[in-house]
């Protein structure tokens, strides 16, 4: 049964909210959700599947509220700060023992992981992406991104392009794997299952 418990931790001055469901002691999942400006926080229901797909495959999952959003401190940074809202998710992992920490965005967050890791590269984490929105915001699409493997997106998705990001993918890292979810839109809506079978599915043969 995926049971999740409220906590906080500590970045820098301010306390962030998050969720944990504890399936390991050793692996752990990080998922950050979408732009909270247009109503993005960590109870998204695509932030949701993700959860639930990682603790099905028996990780620990760690989704958080970025500053300024649900119960987290502090106000909103335009992505930048939040990337050290990231770094202090894994922080907190790291010093509960977790050994294999993996980051999960979705759109606003996927954009998030996507500057973090350029700015801590070389890192060991592996990034899974749901519908980065390179229409929407500069994801730097002919630059390296380090440790992206997949990338989830709606064939019918104007906020990420299938061909935009199939384009880019050369450039971020070519052994990434691109999932396209047939006629689902940005906000994936009746094909959330799908999905999290397909995020599954990845988890099961990685």
């Amino acid at each position: 049964m995926f049971m999740e418990k409220e906590i906080f931790f500590n970045q820098q001055a301010y306390v962030l909210q998050g969720r944990m469901e504890i399936s390991s002691e050793t692996r752990a999942a990080i998922i950050t959700h979408p732009h909270p400006l247009y109503g993005g926080d960590m109870d998204n229901a695509v932030i949701s599947v993700i959860a639930e797909a990682y603790a099905t495959m028996q990780w620990t999952t760690l989704r958080f509220n970025f500053r300024g959003t649900g119960l987290s401190k502090g106000r909103f940074d335009d992505g930048i700060g939040e990337q050290e809202d990231v770094q202090a998710a894994i922080d907190h992992l790291k010093k509960e023992g977790f050994e294999q920490i993996d980051l999960a965005g979705y759109s606003f967050g996927a954009w998030v992981l996507a500057n973090w890791s350029r700015k801590r590269h070389p890192h060991p984490h592996e990034m899974r992406f749901v519908a980065p929105p390179v229409a929407f915001v500069d994801f730097g699409n002919q630059r390296p991104l380090p440790g992206v493997r997949h990338i989830f997106v709606g064939s019918r998705d104007d906020f990420a392009p299938v061909d935009q990001i199939r384009a880019a993918i050369p450039f971020w890292q070519p052994d990434a794997k691109l999932h396209v979810i047939e006629d689902s839109d940005h906000f994936f809506g009746i094909h959330l299952r799908t999905l999290q079978s397909q995020f599954t599915t990845t988890l099961k043969n990685s």
